[in-house]
């Protein structure tokens, strides 16, 4: 076997990907302005909490980590069928999905 095949990926660049895929997310968050883009950039963060937390666990040789996980991805997609039943009454109730013009919270 060619030993380019057997070397390890340096947990490093777990990391590495996991910070620059959280900054991704922020950045969605905090310019885009539409409610779709929004909830895209928030479940990025999570991902990219969760590859952290399977390279900790990896690193370490520990179960918690990879069960926090199982956690958070059922946050997650609880987070996903609410968020979306939410993003669809905005839309129905507002015809818009800008963030800027909806104000469902005033009279």
């Amino acid at each position: 076997m060619n030993s380019l095949f057997t070397q390890d990926v340096p947990l490093s660049w777990y990391l590495v990907l996991s910070a620059a895929l959280f900054s991704l997310g922020i950045i969605g968050f905090l310019i885009k302005r539409n409610l779709i883009t929004v909830f895209m950039s928030i479940e990025l963060m999570l991902n990219a909490v969760n590859l952290s937390f399977v390279t900790f666990a990896h690193q370490w040789h520990a179960v918690k980590g990879q069960i926090f996980v199982f956690f958070v991805m059922m946050v997650a997609a609880a987070e996903a069928a609410v968020g979306l039943a939410i993003i669809i009454a905005v839309f129905r109730a507002r015809a818009t999905l800008a963030v800027d013009r909806i104000d469902l919270m005033k009279l």
